[in-house]
Parts: structure tokens; C-alpha cells; sequence
């Protein structure tokens, strides 16, 4: 992985919490995830995809939500690539979908006084989406209490994973 992110020849995007990323086979995606998903798609065959970090699940559930980018939102990155596959003439069944991140980074969050696990509700209502919109999801990696980082190389939609301990800086790699 360390030839290929300092290849010249290689565009290597870093995306931040809430930013999402759509490009060619000359592209590798990184971002890092606790409790935020992120959602990779591949086209075999024409060697184009894409990434989402998304930090929660649908824009219209909150009030300020009108200060945040598109891919904040997992219903926002989604709509965002269904109109973009679709102008590349695509269909979603033509990708390879999958779905990263969701540790449980956050303890004891409560809402109306009710406990919630929001990286779970993250990686499930993204899957869930995916699904509705027609995308089927081959692979995930999400849950338990580690961050992750992630690396989408898009010339084989190959995606590595480098994993954090939740209180401890070590990783271990596997790739997916």
C-alpha cells in the first residue's frame, strides 16, 4: 500500500468526516473512522467509484442541519451517488458496495434520556438505505470499539483496514 499512495501517477484523496469522493482507477481513498461510516462503491468493469464518510444517518432528523456538507448525512452521500452513477450511465446493481466503521466510540450517549449507540444505528440504517436504493452490499466491517483506517484503491476496489485499538495506538491490517 505504500508504493502505490506515493505513485505519482496515483491521486490519493484524504477525506474528512462528512466529505465524499466519486473518481477513476488513478485514485486511492483514505479516511479514518470511529463511530462514522463509510460507504465504498466499485464498478469492475469501468474501474470508477466512490467514498462517503458519513457522521450520522438522515439530514432532516435535526434542526442545524443546513451548516453541514452533503456527505454528512448517509441519505445525502447515497443520493449523491445514485446521480452521479446514474450521469456515468451506471445502475446500482453494477457496483460493488461496501460498508466500513461503526465502532462504538462513544459510552453512555443518551437521547430523551434513553441510551443509544449511535455508531450501530449509523451502520445499520446505512445498510439499510443501501439496500433500498437498490445497492447490494457484499462486504462489512462494522461495529465493536476500535477506530479504523481506510484505504480504497479504485483501479481494483481493493480496500484495506488498518485497525486502532480503542485506547491503545497499535493497528493490525487486513485486507477486504
Amino acid at each position: 500500500m505504500k508504493s502505490l499512495l506515493s505513485d505519482p501517477q496515483i491521486t490519493v484523496v484524504n477525506l474528512a468526516p462528512g466529505e465524499l469522493h466519486f473518481g477513476d482507477g488513478r485514485t486511492v481513498i483514505t479516511t479514518l473512522l470511529g463511530s462514522c461510516v463509510a460507504i465504498t462503491l466499485w464498478h469492475p468493469q469501468r474501474k470508477l467509484g466512490g467514498m462517503c464518510h458519513y457522521l450520522l444517518t438522515d439530514r432532516s432528523q435535526y434542526t442545524r442541519s443546513a451548516h453541514y456538507a452533503p456527505g454528512y448525512y448517509a441519505t445525502d452521500a447515497i443520493e449523491f451517488f445514485l446521480k452521479t452513477i446514474r450521469k456515468n450511465g451506471c445502475r446500482p446493481d453494477d457496483f460493488e458496495v461496501k460498508l466500513f466503521g461503526g465502532g462504538n466510540m462513544f459510552e453512555n450517549i443518551k437521547v430523551h434520556g434513553n441510551p443509544i449507540n449511535v455508531a450501530q444505528v449509523n451502520a445499520d440504517e446505512g445498510r439499510r438505505m443501501l439496500n433500498e436504493n437498490g445497492f447490494q452490499v457484499k462486504a462489512a466491517d462494522v461495529g465493536g470499539v476500535r477506530y479504523r483506517k481506510i484505504y480504497f484503491e479504485l483501479a481494483s476496489g481493493d480496500v484495506w483496514v488498518q485497525y486502532g485499538r480503542h485506547s491503545h495506538n497499535t493497528f493490525q491490517e487486513e485486507t477486504r
